[in-house]
């Protein structure tokens, strides 16, 4: 039985999902590329590149010798991915779209049609590792762990892991690069996209004064004094150190150790209130958390794991930090920290790792700081 397959391949424009494509030609497959437009607001914005992007997806289909189809799945994007996006917010909360963008769009509505078109299977440009094994399929770490996206990955279930390739999880980064430039590809030198999947590299506070309603509020010291005004709390996240509009204070009784000078960071939100509370120094006590308890729970195996010590990330990019599981009553994720992590946020995801291994995780929905205060 022959080991090549119709892989459809998600090509975005930029030079991992070219590099995917060729890769898997390299090897004989019969490869479609499909290009992915999933936003359509302000199209023609000097922020809004899909149009470029289909440009250079294009070119590079062309050159590595396959077909490309131009699919619109913005429909799908607004109704499963973008409404969440603003409900989170507008709720004071930080939530991460790209992640659900995964879920509901690039590995299931890509899929479905992939599927559709005759794919046994479908590959993308992400830095992760589909694993066999006799019982099930392992979501696994990126080789070059400094591009690992497992993270935006972890709600990936069985069945669409079953069909999905990453090809370039492989490699590092540079040899992506070095392959790009050897076969020539036009977007060999093309920068790494860095925004949001659908917002792209645009003022931030700006997209999101167009969707969700903004009321002024005070911001507050960790003793009650007034230091400032926020624009809305949807525009703030713990740990945000820019943009608050606040300088130092001299008041000699600021924090202890801090300086008198030292930077201010978010530190919590009262969306009762209305209240934004900012503290000074990285390492204030309103900043570090030994627990979280997160929700709406996603296990790649499709059961939850063992109470025992894992790895987890609260953030992208974030060293895995050693932690004790536990499940309670109502399906919810305990962590516990084995050393007190920075910024944690509700709206964000808690991913699990054992080792190498994804193994899935859920939305963080509160945490309980150093000083013992539940945050939501």
């Amino acid at each position: 039985m022959s080991d090549k397959k119709r892989v459809v391949v998600g090509l975005s424009g930029g030079v991992d999902s070219a590099v995917s494509a060729w890769l898997l030609k390299q090897k004989g497959h019969e490869v479609v590329g499909v290009f992915m437009k999933n936003w359509e607001d302000d199209d023609n914005s000097e922020y809004c590149s899909s149009n470029e992007d289909f440009v250079d997806a294009a070119a590079v289909a062309d050159v590595i010798g396959i077909e490309i189809e131009h699919v619109n799945f913005a429909s799908e994007y607004k109704d499963r991915v973008f409404a969440e996006f603003l409900r989170e917010y507008q709720a004071g909360r930080t939530p991460n779209p790209d992640i659900l963008c995964n879920a509901e769009i690039k590995f299931k509505a890509f899929l479905d049609h992939a599927v559709q078109i005759g794919a046994e299977q479908i590959a993308t440009g992400h830095y992760a590792r589909v694993r066999k094994t006799a019982q099930q399929f392992e979501l696994l770490k990126g080789i070059d762990h400094t591009k690992d996206q497992s993270y935006f990955l972890h709600r990936l279930n069985q069945h669409q892991l079953s069909k999905t390739l990453f090809p370039v999880g492989e490699l590092q980064k540079t040899e992506v690069r070095r392959i790009a430039s050897e076969i020539k590809l036009p977007n060999a030198k093309k920068k790494d996209s860095t925004g949001i999947c659908f917002i792209g590299e645009r003022p931030f506070r700006d997209f999101l004064n167009r969707y969700i309603t903004k009321e002024m509020g005070p911001i507050k010291d960790e003793n009650g004094r007034t230091i400032g005004q926020h624009v809305g709390l949807s525009f703030y996240t713990l740990g945000q150190r820019q943009g608050l509009g606040i300088g130092g204070l001299k008041d000699k009784k600021s924090v202890k150790g801090a300086g008198d000078h030292a930077p201010w960071f978010v530190a919590r939100k009262d969306i009762v209130k209305n209240t934004l509370f900012v503290v000074q120094g990285h390492d204030h006590p309103w900043l570090l958390s030994n627990q979280l308890w997160a929700q709406d729970m996603s296990w790649v195996a499709g059961q939850t794991p063992a109470t025992h010590s894992y790895g987890a990330k609260t953030r992208y990019r974030q060293s895995d930090a050693s932690c004790d599981l536990q499940m309670d009553d109502k399906e919810q994720m305990h962590l516990h920290f084995e050393q007190a992590q920075w910024a944690v946020t509700p709206g964000q995801s808690a991913v699990l790792y054992s080792g190498d291994i994804c193994l899935g995780g859920g939305v963080i929905a509160s945490v309980q700081t150093t000083q013992t205060e539940m945050i939501s």
